[in-house]
């Protein structure tokens, strides 16, 4: 398929890399960046080359990467040149497809996506939805699309604010634990670069225990929690200072400020 990127910020650039690195030819990869050094870079790093929003509009799928606030404008100049079998899909956070098919001609099939920065080292989580035009078929493209950078789940749209508490913010929580445990590693006295080295380590070793042995994560900390032992201590005192309780007010928090700037 030929895929056109509207925006190559940081997102745009790791859907690029892994497109790219799962064989797709430079020659199927349009790139609109109307910053002419940043396309002139992008030229040169990944072999594209940069073209403008009609040329983008003949390709299989469209995925607009640009700020939420420019989505519309690009939309409707967009919407000039596409066919009505284009996929538009989405990473503009908090636009419904509602709001981006409002900015395109009608019959145009639209999906929506939520992805999260670990895209940036094709570890990335992306959810998407389809708008009313969008079928099975368009999902399949999108999809395909974003699997070169991570992992892709399907959810309806009413759930999209939950997934943008739990994954779309969520990496911001972990780096923050992160941050408080090489913080902690450095008050024990370690030297920040080896705290930062166990802790990073550590997360990554966690993560893909989650993700692939198929465990409730309270089996997984049970094994690593000896009766009277240092991880048992370390645990009550989260207890103690309310963890889950703060972590479940925090995700609603989020879930409330995604429906909120979605509805502004």
């Amino acid at each position: 398929m030929t895929v056109a990127l509207l925006g190559a910020g940081k997102m745009g650039e790791a859907l690029l890399a892994g497109l790219l690195a799962a064989g797709t030819p430079a020659a199927d990869v349009r790139v609109v960046e109307r910053n002419a050094v940043r396309a002139a870079e992008l030229a040169d790093t990944y072999g594209v080359t940069p073209t403008d929003l009609a040329t983008a509009a003949t390709a299989d799928v469209v995925v607009v990467v640009v700020k939420p606030q420019d989505v519309a404008g690009v939309l409707t100049e967009l919407g000039r040149s596409l066919g009505r079998h284009t996929v538009v899909a989405s990473l503009a956070a908090g636009l419904s497809t509602a709001a981006l098919e409002a900015s395109l001609p009608p019959g145009v099939p639209v999906v929506r996506v939520m992805a999260n920065t670990p895209l940036l080292v094709r570890e990335g989580m992306s959810v998407i939805c389809a708008g009313t035009s969008a079928h099975e078929a368009h999902l399949d493209l999108v999809e395909a699309l974003l699997a070169t950078a991570g992992r892709v789940l399907r959810l309806p749209e009413y759930q999209f604010d939950a997934v943008t508490a739990v994954s779309g913010s969520g990496p911001a929580y972990l780096f923050l634990v992160a941050e408080a445990m090489i913080e902690g590693g450095v008050l024990l006295g370690l030297p920040r670069p080896v705290a930062t080295e166990l802790v990073a380590q550590t997360a990554v070793g966690a993560a893909l225990m989650l993700r692939d042995s198929g465990e409730h994560p309270a089996v997984l900390r049970e094994a690593v929690t000896s009766p009277g032992g240092t991880t048992a201590a370390a645990l009550r005192a989260f207890e103690a200072g309310g963890l889950r309780a703060t972590v479940a007010t925090a995700l609603e928090a989020a879930s409330r400020r995604s429906a909120e700037l979605a509805g502004s």
